[in-house]
């Protein structure tokens, strides 16, 4: 089955496949379309897909999600809820129906906007090695094929297609990538640049694939799982004669098997740093999804099933803060805004209805939520030299355990907490001798004077 947009790329790929079945050993079953509900045009993409399957007499197999609900609710951008609610739904489609396979119409330029985007974002070789051309279910057989040449196949045949005007957002990292970076990068360095960022994902996912196949003879010997899978026990000593690659891989695959989450480098280097032992101050510490604490000389990861209830039923809130912008927080009775200044005039932090910070803006990326607090969050406190969890520092404060989830907390989407609002900032983000720019954050209770 094809996963169907409605757009150039995926009509090529429709017709490719349905045109080349007679002759391979594959039977093409039809189409897959989810209508993600976030444009206007969503109907006609919808109407349009099914009207292709019809003149192709196949099956259309068509899904409705509402994205925008479902990345608010879960405080994730709309972009990857969107990506998630996809490949549910063809779990879902291919289970009912027996697909062994669902292909999707991925090409050469989309591998290279994704190796760009999470270098820019910071990763490892798993990373960088892009968008793999099999994973599961999910098959990718145009890797290797450009933008231009299927959209040459189609004006062959004389096939029409959507415009998806998204595309051309700016405000999306990918759409910023794809029609800024890459034609700066093509016209300044390297014309053929697509090309080898995608062979450059290539060798990246190769140097993946050995340290996955290492991390997997190594791993047995070192984490040992409880056969309900809530816990894992890690031979500390056994991880530390490991190179650093394969320790940081190894705690990371325990991590998420029991937690069943996925962890970024600073959740692997905080186990890493629970695991120095003696030279460290950590003794136990909260993941996302599992706590994990030192028992004679291992450390044992636990699944936090009452915390992660706990954080289900507690109130949650997450809105986008754009650079220059302002959100209206009402869980916390709040207006936080956000503009850039310059470093000549600082203003003061004011005491009462309003508070004005700081920050340094050359250490922030673009994406700025605001938020609130989730355990096992944790913050480095301006002056205090070292990081803290969030949690302590509400005692520390004297913060009412009931009151806690209404503090809005400013958060770089990709750097961690940024400033407690009434509390501190984050020291990582303060203004020094070599800051080049300054971002002012402000918080304004609604009835202030401002």
């Amino acid at each position: 089955m094809v996963a169907l947009s409605g757009g150039a790329d995926s009509v090529a790929l429709t017709l490719l496949l349905h045109e080349i079945a007679s002759a391979a050993d594959f039977m093409f079953v039809g189409i897959a379309h989810l209508n993600h509900q976030l444009r206007r045009a969503a109907e006609a993409d919808e109407q349009f897909c099914r009207e292709l399957a019809e003149r192709l007499s196949v099956a259309v197999e068509v899904g409705r999600v509402d994205v925008q609900a479902v990345a608010h609710r879960e405080r994730i951008s709309i972009e990857d809820a969107g990506h998630r609610e996809r490949y549910a739904w063809f779990d879902q489609v291919a289970n009912r129906l027996g697909i062994q396979r669902v292909a999707t119409a991925h090409t050469r330029h989309d591998q290279s906007e994704t190796y760009l985007m999470r270098l820019i974002r910071g990763a490892g070789p798993e990373g960088l090695a892009g968008i793999r051309p099999r994973s599961g279910l999910v098959i990718r057989p145009l890797l290797h094929v450009s933008r231009q040449e299927l959209r040459m196949y189609l004006s062959e045949r004389g096939q029409s297609f959507r415009e998806d005007e998204s595309n051309q957002d700016l405000r999306i990292t990918r759409n910023r990538v794809r029609h800024e970076l890459i034609p700066f990068l093509e016209s300044k360095f390297s014309p053929s640049i697509v090309d080898v960022l995608a062979r450059t994902a290539a060798i990246a996912r190769g140097d993946a694939e050995w340290i996955d196949e290492a991390v997997r003879r190594v791993s047995a010997g070192i984490v040992t799982y409880a056969p309900d899978g809530q816990s894992a026990e890690v031979d500390v000593r056994a991880l530390g004669r490991q190179p650093i690659a394969l320790a940081r891989r190894c705690a990371r695959q325990a991590l998420e098997s029991v937690s069943h989450r996925s962890l970024g480098f600073e959740h692997i280097e905080r186990f890493m740093e629970l695991a120095a032992g003696p030279v460290s101050q950590l003794t136990e510490a909260d993941f996302p999804g599992c706590r994990v604490e030192w028992h004679g000389s291992h450390l044992i990861v636990r699944r936090a099933a009452g915390r992660l209830q706990a954080a289900r039923e507690m109130p949650r809130f997450s809105y986008e803060l754009k650079i220059p912008g302002e959100v209206h927080v009402p869980e916390a009775g709040m207006a936080i805004s956000v503009r850039r200044g310059t470093l000549k005039a600082q203003p003061k932090q004011v005491r009462g209805k309003s508070c004005t910070v700081t920050v340094a803006a050359d250490q922030l990326s673009d994406e700025l939520i605001v938020r609130n607090w989730q355990p096992g969050d944790v913050v480095k406190p301006l002056g205090l030299g070292g990081r803290k969890k969030l949690q302590d520092v509400f005692v520390d404060r004297k913060v009412a355990r009931s009151e806690r989830h209404t503090v809005p907390i400013v958060a770089d989407s990709k750097k961690g907490i940024v400033w407690v609002v009434g509390h501190t900032v984050a020291d990582n983000f303060r203004i020094t001798a070599d800051t080049k720019g300054m971002l002012i954050l402000r918080a304004d209770k609604f009835g202030g004077v401002g």
